[in-house]
């Protein structure tokens, strides 16, 4: 191998100053829009299977907005934000904002996202302390959703989290299940309500035998746990008839709705108990 082969996969080479250039100045954007509450929720429904023109809740995303009033693509800052204060606060936007759009909106009942690393978060915390004081059906109206891969980071702060907080209501969601590595202990432990297949095992599953497999197999662990079953990703009725034979609960998906800025929203279905 070439020295200028070496010195162009070092960490000092040309290309990696540059993509250590452009991530600095993506977080410096983001850092500012952010400090300007230069965001927004987009709400994306998530159905029934059994009935899809009835949404069971809705699933606000946090979208960051330019300068410009343009979004700023999520897959351009969010690895680096993750672990930076900066992720920090784009968790509490998202629930300060979900928080208002369940107050407005008696009949919503609204997913939010959260990264682990944001539990125990002063401001994050003082949000849903002030939210559930003002309007003592929010904590049942909201679900929080935490990726697989961030809850495995620390399992047994989110352990303790989430037991806290379902003691006041609030439900919980594992998202994009099966695209990590979950300790099944942690996850009998946990206790979450919802389970969200991960989009790379729905899109196509109608004739694709692989993602069947291991879509039935996801299934299986969900209905072991008592959890409700959400497939992500469902952009066909193909793909979408064949989850509700499977016996999928709910459906999210382009398929049945875009993430829109300013949704008319049809009243949630009665919250499910799970056992």
């Amino acid at each position: 191998m070439s020295a200028e082969v070496l010195i162009a996969d070092g960490a000092d080479s040309p290309l990696s100053a540059a993509i250590g250039a452009r991530d600095r100045d993506t977080l410096r954007m983001v850092e500012a829009a952010v400090t300007g509450r230069n965001a927004m929720l987009a709400f994306q429904p998530v159905v029934l299977a059994a009935r899809p023109d009835r949404p069971a809740f809705y699933e606000g995303l946090i979208r960051i907005l330019d300068d410009t009033g343009r979004v700023i693509p999520a897959r351009e800052f969010i690895g680096a934000v993750e672990m930076h204060p900066v992720g920090r606060m784009i968790d509490c936007l998202a629930l300060e904002m979900g928080i208002a759009a369940l107050k407005a909106t008696p009949t919503l009942r609204l997913a939010i996202n959260l990264s682990a690393r944001s539990i125990g978060f002063a401001r994050w915390q003082r949000a849903l302390d002030e939210g559930l004081r003002a309007d003592p059906t929010v904590g049942e109206r909201l679900i929080l959703e935490i990726t697989e891969a961030s809850a495995m980071v620390m399992p047994d702060v989110v352990q303790a989290f989430m037991a806290d907080l379902q003691v006041r209501g609030i439900s919980f969601a594992i998202d994009d299940f099966g695209a990590g590595f979950t300790s099944f202990r942690h996850l009998r432990d946990m206790y979450f309500d919802i389970l969200k297949i991960d989009g790379q095992f729905i899109r196509g599953i109608a004739t694709n035998g692989d993602n069947r497999v291991m879509t039935q197999a996801l299934l299986s662990i969900a209905r072991h746990f008592g959890m409700l079953t959400v497939a992500e990703s469902v952009e066909t009725a193909e793909d979408a008839a064949w989850l509700t034979a499977a016996g999928v609960d709910c459906l999210q998906g382009y398929h049945f709705g875009v993430p829109a800025r300013r949704p008319t929203f049809v009243a949630c279905a009665p919250r499910r108990r799970t056992g």
